[in-house]
């Protein structure tokens, strides 16, 4: 089945979502099609075009990374993705394989854990709405709590928990709600580097078991190079696709081992050859606009 979400007009502000039967061989199809797809805001005075037709095609299994300047639209084009935001023009597509799995999960920057809510009952949230069967609830968030390290807090509130365990509490979710599509809204960006690392780590061994469909939001070229099958770098506002990079570095991946080498300096150098223009294009923007 593909979800679909397609033109809108710029007086519309947004597009019809519409699920439709399809018949396509799993091998040609991508995961996530997006093509020319725009979104404008109508401010007081004039119309802000956050994303500038942006065509991209994801396939299934790929840990897809984007990076780019801040007020780029990173954001605005998963929020979009993640059917929380309409478009004004384009279209957007997710083919969707398992009927029985919700289309995504989204982990956001911030704190979205449920505070008056366990830890496992968070982890379990989703698999409650839809009314899966308790052993079976019990089996995956039982699994997801064990490879984020948080079978010892099943039972604490997220008041009990630091800011790297509440992330951690997320990305349990996210992964037992068994979704086809994960969205990430840099979910590390507030952590400090040792936490960060140890969570890209279990991020890592998390994905190696599912192989889920990624779409990672990063402002950190070194994040987006250790955990990414794919990367595009962003312009400055408007955002517009400036370069799509191809990792090749084997998986499964060690963070450590991995940026002790060579050709991960290389290739960091290589992005952020791309990505030093926009961020000086969206710091004199800014300037120019204080």
């Amino acid at each position: 089945m593909i979800s679909s979400i397609r033109n809108g007009t710029p007086r519309e502000q947004g597009a019809r979502v519409s699920h439709v039967p399809v018949s396509v061989p799993q091998e040609e199809a991508a995961k996530i099609s997006i093509r020319n797809l725009t979104k404008t805001f109508l401010t007081r005075d004039r119309i802000f075009t956050a994303v500038d037709d942006i065509s991209l095609e994801i396939q299934a299994g790929t840990f897809f990374m984007i990076v780019g300047p801040s007020g780029c639209g990173k954001t605005t084009l998963l929020r979009i993705v993640a059917g929380l935001e309409k478009h004004t023009s384009g279209s957007v597509e997710v083919v969707h394989s398992h009927p029985g799995c919700p289309g995504n999960s989204m982990v956001f920057q911030g704190d979205s854990i449920f505070p008056w809510m366990t830890v496992w009952d968070n982890a379990a949230y989703g698999l409650k709405m839809r009314n899966v069967p308790k052993r079976q609830i019990r089996e995956t968030v039982g699994h997801y709590l064990d490879r984020t390290g948080l079978t010892k807090f099943a039972n604490a509130y997220p008041h009990q928990l630091s800011g790297g365990m509440k992330q951690r509490v997320s990305i349990a979710r996210a992964f037992a709600n068994d979704p086809e599509v994960l969205l990430m809204d840099e979910p590390f960006s507030a952590l400090d580097e040792q936490n960060k690392t140890l969570l890209q780590e279990e991020l890592l061994r998390i994905w190696d078991e599912t192989k889920k469909t990624v779409l990672f939001i990063t402002h950190s070229v070194d994040e987006a190079v250790t955990l990414g099958d794919k990367i595009m770098v962003m312009t400055a506002h408007p955002g517009r696709t400036k370069a799509i990079v191809d990792v090749p570095f084997a998986r499964p991946r060690s963070v450590l081992e991995l940026r002790a080498t060579p050709q991960y300096g290389e290739l960091v150098y290589k992005i952020w050859g791309y990505l030093r223009e926009e961020v000086q294009h969206a710091k004199a923007d800014a300037e120019g606009n204080a």
